[in-house]
């Protein structure tokens, strides 16, 4: 088995389910992007059962990390994840009614943060929901120094990684036929922003 383990999704699990359960109503098909170990995958759509959790990742030992999670532990309706890379112009899915998005934009260039949004505008129908979880720069409010450390040691591994401002995010959106509906602070620092299409 291949199942991987990230600790930091047993501390943000609960915070983000309880986000996700006040921004998504009814059910349909939800597409999580970088999904990682597939450790959220599994918990969040075992808690969120009227929708199918499509998982998504890049990496090929992602995938088979989250295959092997929802072979042990997967709820009915956590579906079979597949490789995806955000930055791609053309993405293997061409429809969904929620996107989320955990840990993904400071630890990937920035392309794979446009083409988020670019896929967004063209996979979302109106008011449906993009959620992206994670640490941020915003103007008018004082970052963390955890979050600085953070941010240096990102570019030290890779001068395209980083923490990215809001206000960037909030233009990539609006270039998509996007716009943020909600911040929610979240714990260690965290925020998730959520920008619906219009």
């Amino acid at each position: 088995m291949s199942m991987k383990h990230a600790p930091a999704t047993q501390r943000n699990r609960e915070p983000i389910r309880e986000v996700l359960e006040q921004e998504l109503s009814g059910s349909g098909t939800l597409l999580e992007i970088a999904a990682g170990t597939g450790e959220h995958a599994v918990y969040l759509s075992r808690t969120l059962q009227g929708w199918q959790w499509q998982p998504t990742d890049p990496d090929p030992e992602a995938i088979a990390s989250i295959a092997a999670w929802r072979e042990a532990e997967g709820a009915p309706n956590l579906k079979s994840p597949i490789q995806l890379d955000a930055a791609a112009e053309r993405w293997p899915v061409t429809k969904a009614d929620a996107i989320l998005c955990v840990n993904m934009t400071h630890i990937s260039p920035p392309a794979a943060t446009r083409g988020l949004f670019a896929a967004s505008g063209r996979l979302l129908g109106e008011g449906a929901p993009l959620l992206i979880y994670g640490p941020f720069l915003e103007a008018g409010v004082q970052t963390a120094a955890s979050n600085l450390g953070f941010d240096a040691s990102l570019k030290a591994r890779d001068p395209a990684w980083g923490l990215r401002e809001v206000s960037w995010l909030d233009e990539l959106a609006a270039a998509n036929g996007l716009e943020r509906t909600a911040r929610h602070a979240m714990p260690a620092n965290n925020l998730i922003l959520v920008y619906r299409k219009k």
